[in-house]
């Protein structure tokens, strides 16, 4: 996997630009995972902002950070801020369970995610973010 500079969209680009850089060189299932998991998040709020975070991690926020992106050798890693005070009705969440705050979802390679779950999980996120 190539390296992304997260300091490159300072002036070289935009995040959007950055991240879609990033999606490109992960020449795996974990690039196609990350670019639909992407795609459903701007289906599910128009509105969101994408940032780079962390060495480079994929941020989407709306009044607060919505959920990450990371990317590991085995796994998609969805974190979501306050992801523990969302209802996740079709059990999405799976992993980062034990904590008070964070939630997660790991997808690993050949996984489907549930789209219109993932899309109304997103919008209560971005719900939640405007409530308080």
């Amino acid at each position: 996997m190539k390296k992304i500079d997260p300091k490159d969209g300072e002036e070289g680009g935009s995040v959007s630009a950055l991240i879609d850089a990033k999606i490109k060189a992960l020449t795996d299932w974990r690039g196609e995972t990350l670019a639909r998991v992407r795609t459903l998040i701007k289906q599910a709020d128009p509105e969101v902002v994408e940032e780079l975070k962390w060495r480079g991690v994929p941020v989407w926020s709306h009044a607060g950070i919505i959920c990450t992106g990371e990317t590991y050798k085995n796994v998609v890693k969805m974190t979501f801020a306050k992801g523990a005070s969302l209802e996740d009705p079709s059990g999405l969440f799976n992993a980062s369970l034990e904590g008070n705050t964070r939630r997660a979802i790991d997808i690993h390679e050949g996984e489907r995610v549930d789209e219109e779950a993932l899309k109304a999980l997103i919008r209560a996120a971005v719900a939640f973010n405007t409530s308080v």
